[in-house]
């Protein structure tokens, strides 16, 4: 989105009068544990802007692993230290004091894989629901809110979780929705079902073929469409004219709130910093940079392209964007190589148990994805492919490797997001070329459901496998794929140390050997994702001289019972040295 000049004008006076109140924001009334601290003239240069002391601080800084208090001045840390030696910078005439009354501190989370935009607030929400009459209902609720023509958006339904495990079709909808269209996303992304309104619209029949890399789901006994929709396949819809019941100015001011709740849940949830892959849009962070209201740091990607138009384009943003700067920065080139277990699409050496016709869909052929990599390796650029079934990560470091062969090493930090499941000769090899795997914990505790079905119990062993990449060397980065997975952090770290359901069943958990603790699962959570975007000399520690971008929690993770770790709460968080969320303890 390109912002003229009268549109920011517009955005930075709405949001400067809808943020006045800022609520939670720096600028909310100090809480009890807070106070201000007299000045000291003579220890100005020593004085912090802020000060945690009597805390529980796990700083992820091997050289200095625990400590009480930590001070910030501007957006830096100054100081790591005990509540004794803290006192020597909190005798500046500005000082502000929390008092973490042996709370646990930690860096701030960085979602190393996260598609962070706009919430919706007419977007159908399908997450969790176990009926399929629920989907009906929602539909035809929204529905009766719409205009005839007008598109209805919703998603993150998850048939393995429906009572009878089937994929809904597009009668679940139809009645409902006979004037407009519909499109509802699965969990993964990866596939939509459409109602029948829509597969008219796009001229599509039991005759239309499949797109390579694609699947037209089919009845079994007529051949017709049932509405659902994989990969590629997905090109194919058209939705029709979308009619638009608000102005331009009327949907500015809706955008402009969507982006600010979408902040608002971020930090709420201690995540200061995001990395995005492509469609990131620079113009929206930028406004709320300039407007001081950016409370998360964003390394936002650009499409896995060859085109030299587009390159040119993202050369551009690399200068303005610059890898050394603090806020905004220009990412990784992200492509897709397969699709999901959940979809059936992933890409496998050995076929589907559940459906031993199929080993998944490639998006490309090797040899393209191949020529791809080995060009963009050599332009400089960091690549990330998202990679889910075996044969799909095999292919990714085959071109990686093939890249190094023709480009020579560097530390490009190539990653493989997802690498879900991997052969046992492939794991070594991460670091061996030096690639990261930026995996997102959660989807192990929702695919656990269905993973042994759709691929057995042998090939499970190598999914999710965070203990054995660890133990070859390799280095993890940690995100939740939001908004495939909720961006809660606390989640992926109660999948991390249990690898349990989220109602918390008995038993080890799945695959156990592959479990880590709580410090660990942190650190992939911190310092492994800012090393992924080329940032631990300065994000992912507690450590002096580092970005000031803690979190302040209400329990103690290291100690308390696995079940009481999604349920614990953000009572502070801090970026760079600021507080922009604390939580209202009544809550």
């Amino acid at each position: 989105m390109i912002l003229k000049p009268s549109t920011i004008i517009t955005v930075a006076s709405f949001l400067l009068a809808c943020l006045s109140g800022c609520n939670d924001l720096p600028c909310a009334d100090k809480p009890a544990d807070r106070k201000v601290v007299a000045k000291s003239p003579a220890m100005e240069e020593a004085s912090a802007d802020l000060v945690i002391r009597n805390a529980k601080i796990v700083t992820i800084d091997k050289e200095n692993p625990r400590a009480q208090a930590v001070a910030f001045r501007g957006e830096r840390i100054i100081a790591v230290t005990s509540n004794a030696d803290i006192e020597r910078h909190i005798k500046g005439g500005h000082t502000e004091v929390i008092d973490a009354q042996g709370r646990l501190v930690v860096p701030g989370f960085n979602d190393a894989h996260i598609h962070f935009g706009f919430v919706d607030p007419d977007y159908i929400d399908l997450r969790y629901v176990r009926d399929p009459k629920i989907i009906t209902e929602k539909v035809k609720d929204a529905v009766a809110k719409a205009q005839p023509g007008e598109l209805i958006r919703g998603g993150r339904w998850e048939h393995e979780i429906f009572y009878d495990r089937q994929w809904p079709t597009k009668e679940l909808i139809d009645s409902v929705s006979p004037s407009n269209p519909v499109v509802l996303s699965r969990a993964d992304g990866h596939s939509d079902l459409v109602n029948s309104y829509v597969i008219r619209h796009s001229g599509i029949t039991k005759d239309t073929r499949d797109p390579f890399g694609g699947e037209i789901q089919r009845d079994p006994v007529t051949g017709e469409p049932t509405g659902i929709f994989k990969e590629t396949a997905k090109a194919l819809l058209k939705y029709g004219d979308v009619r638009v019941r608000l102005s331009h100015e009327e949907q500015q001011e809706r955008r402009m709130r969507g982006w600010q709740a979408a902040f608002d849940m971020a930090r709420r949830c201690g995540v200061t910093s995001m990395q995005l892959p492509p469609g990131g849009d620079f113009e929206i962070y930028q406004t709320f940079k300039d407007m001081g209201k950016l409370t998360a740091r964003v390394y936002i990607g650009g499409s896995f392209t060859t085109n030299r138009q587009q390159l040119r384009r993202y050369a551009e943003l690399q200068k303005k964007y610059p890898r050394d700067g603090d806020w905004i920065r220009f990412g990784y080139l992200k492509g897709f190589i397969d699709g999901t277990l959940g979809s059936g699409t992933a890409l496998f050496f050995d076929p589907y148990v559940d459906a031993p016709e199929k080993t998944g869909l490639p998006q490309m052929s090797y040899e393209e994805l191949e020529r791809r990599i080995v060009t963009l390796d050599k332009a400089g650029f960091q690549i990330g492919i998202h990679a889910i079934g075996d044969k799909a990560n095999h292919w990714v470091l085959d071109a990686y490797e093939k890249a190094q062969r023709a480009n020579g090493r560097r530390d490009s930090r190539h990653r493989i997001e997802h690498a879900q499941v991997l052969h046992d000769d492939d794991t070594p090899r991460f670091a061996v070329l030096g690639a990261v795997a930026s995996m997102q914990p959660t989807h192990c505790i929702t695919d656990k459901r269905f993973a042994k079905k759709r691929i057995g119990t042998e090939r499970c062993q190598g999914a999710y496998a965070w203990r054995r990449l660890l133990d070859a060397g390799a280095a993890i980065a940690f995100g939740t794929d939001y908004a495939v997975e909720p961006i809660d952090p606390l989640e992926g770290l109660y999948a991390t140390v249990t690898r349990k359901d989220r109602a918390g069943e008995p038993g080890e958990g799945w695959f156990p050997d592959q479990k880590l603790s709580m410090e660990k699962a942190i650190e992939l959570y911190t310092l492994g994702s800012a090393y992924a975007e080329f940032t631990e000399d300065r994000k992912g520690k507690i450590k002096k001289g580092y970005l000031g971008d803690v979190v302040i929690f209400n329990n103690d993770l290291m100690t308390i019972p696995h079940d009481e770790i999604m349920s614990s709460k953000v009572d502070y968080t801090i970026v760079g040295g600021k507080v922009v969320y604390k939580r209202d303890r009544a809550n």
